[in-house]
């Protein structure tokens, strides 16, 4: 075997223990040795032989040095993560451990069983309360949903890496910062419960969760490095770009887009009883519990007062309508009334692979009642097309992984687009409703906690509009295209038109200067009334003008790798700048 020969072997070996080291959670050795620049993007070289000639050493041999070294320092190791003691605590004790998968095994029990450690205690802590402060009560019910389905992503992350496949390993990191953001996000969400709460429970759930978010965190650190070095050193017979295509063999190009009388249900749902179920829930009750196929659901005009979850992974579930203002879900649980934001969703999509078409969703509460979710998405590779999804404060909630919004109508008042979902809105509307008296409206309010999470919201070609009774008001109210909901929120809006109503500044604060220097705000390509940037915000974080080159990025062929999953469904796609 040639010199040449042997270097490739050992530096593919080297990147197949980096991915394996680095692919789950807790700050294990690899990634963080190699660098790269502060904000997670590509790392840099210095120019060394590739051929492995000439003495001089190549980026795949450092790559196996630095290998070497790995498991000899943990302060150089956990350099890059945000959690650096928590870190290095982590990797005590495991130096002798020289097979990577243990190393994982370790670091993903670790996790699990802190964040089990936490679902024990809010079971202990719901029966301290139960009768005495329901809204604590209902957070401790969203924590035990949300931890659980955190544990579920790190055990995907897990999971992957027993699966592990040399020339898939880009598919792999772009899966893993996926999944370990929504571990993030459900951690959080549990947090986020408590808000307005009484008593000291949510500081200790909090306290319960300190070190399993830091570790979740540290590990997302290390995969965004990892992610940046695949597009630094190449190696011959890596698989670059992703191969999910989860409707492959099931829909051929184009059918979503056709007479929903051409396509064959696995169920129709009726009211007047001519399908074989007359409620969504229970024709959700005849999918297989564990789905893996695509099943469609014919779901005939009529408004549904129900509550629907479509659980996890029950995936693939499509739902057709006869049109979004002919099929509609509909539902009125808000907080006013004492239900925590997470619980009032009228419907929630966790299965992954989930597709709407022709559907309304609906939280009819109203403004009185504060925050009222029409739709929650928590399901991975999700699409909505023609879909509307009508409410007031928290219309849509965004919760976490890839999810893609296609000529839907989305209207509300204050937040009414927030989560923090890789999620891209192209030919929407956004029709901002008249809110209670003294309240400002908000489009936007993006929840990205941590700096190499992947979430963000993006608009593209999309309609940002006044709806009638707004526009009526005199005086007018104030309207915001966003503000941060969380410190590291991130929005795109882009090639859209934006009315007349819009504040000049565009951009509301959320208390203080609470994320003005962290957020990550742009505008790109925009046109009408609104649309001008000479008297927007000159917070830090804003961004008047990006280049065609960073725009690029938020489009969904290269944010959300949707032609590989959103092309094979016929859903109308633009997979890069749309002509407008």
């Amino acid at each position: 075997m040639g010199s040449g020969e042997k270097n490739k072997k050992v530096a593919v070996a080297g990147v197949a223990y980096i991915l394996l080291v680095a692919c789950c959670v807790s700050g294990l050795p690899g990634l963080s040795l190699i660098g790269g620049s502060s904000d997670g993007g590509a790392v840099s070289s210095d120019g060394g032989d590739v051929s492995g000639s000439g003495g001089i050493l190549s980026p795949l041999d450092k790559i196996d040095g630095l290998i070497s070294s790995a498991t000899k320092s943990t302060k150089t190791i956990c350099a890059p993560t945000d959690y650096k003691e928590t870190c290095e605590r982590s990797l005590a004790g495991v130096h002798n451990i020289h097979d990577p998968k243990e190393l994982i095994k370790v670091a993903f029990t670790t996790v699990v069983e802190s964040i089990n450690t936490a679902i024990t205690k809010s079971e202990l802590f719901k029966e301290e309360v139960e009768g005495k402060d329901p809204r604590i009560s209902g957070a401790l019910d969203t924590c035990k949903a949300v931890l659980q389905y955190s544990i579920d992503d790190l055990t995907r992350c897990f999971d992957k890496a027993e699966d592990f496949k040399l020339t898939k390993i880009e598919d792999y990191a772009k899966d893993l910062r996926v999944w370990l953001s929504g571990a993030i996000t459900h951690q959080e969400t549990c947090i986020d419960a408590f808000e307005n709460t009484t008593g000291n429970t949510g500081e200790s759930m909090k306290h319960l969760l300190k070190m399993a978010g830091e570790l979740t965190s540290d590990g997302l650190a290390m995969i965004t490095r990892f992610t940046g070095l695949l597009h630094t050193v190449k190696i011959p017979g890596l698989h670059h770009g992703l191969n999910h295509r989860l409707l492959e063999g099931e829909f051929p190009v184009g059918d979503l887009t056709a007479d929903p009388a051409s396509i064959k249900p696995d169920i129709v749902v009726a009211k007047d009883g001519s399908g074989q179920y007359k409620t969504i829930n229970d024709a959700l009750s005849a999918v297989p519990a564990k789905n893996n196929r695509t099943f469609v659901i014919f779901i005939k005009a009529g408004v549904y007062n129900e509550y629907v979850v479509v659980p996890r992974k029950m995936n693939k579930v499509v739902f057709l309508g006869e049109g979004p203002t002919k099929t509609r879900i509909t539902g009125n649980k808000n907080y006013i009334d004492g239900v925590g934001t997470y619980q009032t969703a009228t419907v929630a999509i966790e299965g992954d692979g989930f597709i709407a078409r022709d559907i309304g969703f609906e939280n009819s509460a109203g403004a009185e009642k504060h925050q009222a979710v029409a739709l929650r998405v928590s399901a991975d590779m999700t699409m909505f097309y023609n879909c509307h999804i009508d409410a007031y404060q928290d219309t849509l909630y965004t919760h976490a992984y890839r999810q893609y919004y296609r000529d839907c109508t989305i209207t509300g008042t204050i937040d009414f687009i927030f989560g923090d979902a890789e999620a891209v809105f192209q030919n929407c509307k956004m029709v901002v409703r008249k809110p209670l008296e003294n309240q400002a409206c908000m489009v936007t309010a993006q929840g990205r906690k941590e700096y190499n999470e992947v979430g963000g919201i993006v608009l593209q070609n999309c309609s940002i509009l006044p709806d009638p009774a707004l526009e009526a008001l005199s005086p007018p109210v104030k309207v915001y295209l966003g503000r941060p909901w969380k410190e590291f929120s991130r929005t795109v809006i882009m090639q859209s038109y934006i009315d007349g109503f819009i504040a000049p500044e565009g951009w509301a604060p959320w208390e203080g200067d609470y994320a003005l220097d962290t957020l990550w705000y742009a505008e790109y390509e925009n046109r009408g009334p609104g649309a001008s940037t000479a008297d927007r915000v000159n917070w830090k974080g804003y961004r008047k003008n990006i280049s065609p080159e960073l725009a690029q990025q938020f489009t969904p062929g290269a944010y959300l790798d949707g032609d590989e999953w959103i092309k094979p469904s016929g859903i109308p796609y633009e997979s890069g700048m749309m002509k407008v």
